[in-house]
C-alpha cells in the first residue's frame, strides 16, 4: 500500500484592496451611525435612533467580514494544518444568521404596525432615509465587485443592500402616507424587504452550511469523478472517494486507488495521470490518493481506513 499527498496551497501576498474598501465602508457607516445617534437624542426622534441601530448593525457586519478576511489569510500551522481559509465562511454564517433575525424582526414589526399604525414625522423620515440611502449606496458600490466572488463579503453586501432597500421603502412610504394617508404601504414594503432578505439569506446559508458540513460541491458528481479516474490507464478500481470544499475556491479529494501489483513500478506515473485529470477536468488541485493492490473487503458497505 502506498500513500500520496498533494497540497497545492496558494498564498496571496501584497496589499489587499478589498480590506481597504472594507475599512472605508466601516468608517463611513460608523460616522453616519454616530451622527444619527446624536441627532436622534437631541431631537428626540425614535425614527433616527432606530435607523442608527440599523446602521450600527451594518457596521458590525462589515467588521465581522473584515476580521474574518484577516484571519483567513493567516498561514497554516501545526494546529491549523489547512490554514484559516474557513474563517470567511464562518464570518458569512454569522452575518447571514443576523440577517435572518433582522428579517423576522421586520415581519413582526410590519404586522404590528398594520394593526397599530404609528404617527410618522414626514420630514424626519425623509432626512433619515436620504442619509441612510446615501451611506448604503456608497458602501454597496465599494463592496459590489468583491461580493460577486466571496460569500463572506456577499453576506455583508446583502446587509447593506437590504438597508438601502429599507431607506428607499421609507421614502416611498413617506410620500404615499403624506399625500394619500396610505399607512398600509409601510407594512407592505416592510414585508417585501423582509422577504427579499430571507430569500437571499436562505440561498447563501445553504451554500455556507454545505461548505462547513463538507458536502460534495454542487457542480461535482461523484459517479462522474469515479468513472473518469477508473478510465486512467493502470487503474482497476476507485472507492472511498470523498470530495468536499475547504472554502469557496479550494476543492479537496481523497480516494483509494486499486492497481495491479505488476504496475507497482508505474505507480508514480498513474498518480501523475490521476492528479492531472482531477485538476484539468474537475478543478481539484488538492488530492490524497491511497494506492492498494487489492480492494478493501466489502468496501461498498464499510469503509476501511
Amino acid at each position: 500500500m502506498a500513500h500520496s499527498h498533494d497540497h497545492g496551497h496558494h498564498h496571496h501576498h501584497g496589499k489587499d484592496q478589498t480590506e481597504g474598501r472594507l475599512w472605508i465602508s466601516i468608517i463611513l457607516n460608523f460616522i453616519i451611525t454616530a451622527a444619527e445617534f446624536i441627532c436622534g437624542i437631541i431631537s428626540g426622534s425614535l425614527a433616527l435612533l432606530s435607523d442608527a441601530l440599523h446602521n450600527l448593525n451594518d457596521t458590525t457586519s462589515l467588521g465581522i467580514s473584515l476580521v474574518a478576511r484577516k484571519i483567513s489569510k493567516k498561514e497554516a500551522n501545526r494546529d491549523k494544518t489547512f490554514g484559516y481559509k474557513r474563517a470567511e465562511i464562518i464570518g458569512a454564517f454569522v452575518n447571514l444568521i443576523t440577517l435572518v433575525i433582522i428579517a423576522l424582526f421586520l415581519i413582526k414589526e410590519g404586522v404590528e404596525r398594520f394593526y397599530n399604525p404609528q404617527p410618522i414625522d414626514g420630514m424626519v423620515m425623509f432626512i433619515v432615509a436620504i442619509i441612510g440611502l446615501l451611506g448604503n449606496v456608497i458602501t454597496a458600490i465599494l463592496l459590489y465587485r468583491d461580493s460577486t466572488e466571496n460569500l463572506n463579503l456577499r453576506s455583508a453586501y446583502i446587509h447593506i443592500l437590504s438597508d438601502a432597500f429599507s431607506s428607499v421603502g421609507v421614502i416611498i412610504a413617506g410620500i404615499l402616507i403624506l399625500w394619500y394617508q396610505l399607512y398600509i404601504i409601510d407594512t407592505i414594503l416592510t414585508l417585501i424587504i423582509a422577504g427579499y432578505i430571507l430569500w437571499h439569506s436562505y440561498y447563501m446559508l445553504r451554500q455556507t452550511i454545505n461548505i462547513l458540513m463538507e458536502s460534495t460541491p454542487a457542480d461535482i458528481q461523484i459517479p462522474n469523478v469515479q468513472q473518469a479516474m477508473t478510465e486512467v490507464n493502470g487503474v482497476l478500481d476507485i472507492h472511498h472517494l470523498h470530495v468536499w470544499r475547504l472554502d469557496e475556491k479550494n476543492i479537496l479529494l481523497e480516494s483509494h486507488v486499486v492497481i495491479d501489483e505488476d504496475n507497482m513500478g508505474h505507480m508514480e506515473s498513474i498518480k501523475s495521470s490521476l492528479k492531472k485529470l482531477l485538476s484539468t477536468n474537475f478543478d481539484i488541485h488538492h488530492s490524497t490518493l491511497e494506492f492498494e493492490f487489492e480492494p478493501c473487503e466489502e468496501h461498498h458497505e464499510s469503509p476501511c481506513n
